[in-house]
């Protein structure tokens, strides 16, 4: 599980393709204290398991279904992604909960600095509709943001300064797409209320 609150961004180093996978090296850097193989490790909000380490050098695989419901099948070596290590019992809860599994990905439409900050309008994924609503939870790219206002088509974020301090929003541009995962007590809670609606 993750909360959303991105630790930084770090650098692939290397991409090995495979039949049906895709192997991803990145630095960690610092955040590989106490890692060990097999551990879960969010990258651009993707759960990813640690297949082996070298130092700071760590290697994930992603495999057919990751990259298709994913942009990690559109990283090249050199990018930057944000990464957040597992939640350990007795950690601060900053953002909410998270399990890693991205939806689908969506359309930056636009871009608006404001001040120190930035407004974003993003698309919502096929499906995904019902759950986005405005002042909820949702993540980009791995990130815990609220929802602005929203229709069907797209949602508004405001990014605060910090948080373009430490993730990947600040090299993005209008047209780049973003992982997205919805809530999932949102998604609970609103899946049950068709249910009834229906019976």
């Amino acid at each position: 599980m993750f909360t959303g609150i991105v630790s930084g961004t770090v650098p692939i180093l290397k991409i090995v393709e495979g039949e049906g996978i895709r192997k991803i090296t990145v630095d960690l850097g610092d955040l590989v204290d106490g890692l060990e193989s097999g551990a879960s490790v969010s990258l651009d909000g993707v759960c990813m398991t640690v297949v082996s380490m070298d130092s700071g050098e760590v290697t994930f695989d992603a495999i057919t279904e990751t990259l298709d419901r994913t942009t990690l099948a559109d990283r090249s070596e050199g990018d930057l992604l944000n990464v957040e290590r597992s939640m350990r019992l007795g950690d601060e809860l900053g953002g909410h909960i998270l399990s890693g599994h991205v939806m689908g990905t969506a359309e930056i439409l636009e871009m608006n600095t404001v001040g120190e900050g930035l407004d974003l309008l993003i698309s919502i994924p096929d499906g995904c509709s019902p759950f986005i609503l405005e002042k909820g939870y949702i993540a980009v790219d791995g990130m815990s943001l609220t929802v602005g206002k929203c229709d069907e088509e797209s949602f508004g974020l405001h990014i605060i300064p910090e948080t373009l301090r430490i993730t990947t929003l600040d090299k993005k541009v209008i047209g780049d797409r973003v992982n997205i995962e919805i809530d999932s007590r949102t998604q609970a809670v609103v899946e049950t209320m068709l249910r009834m609606g229906k019976s």
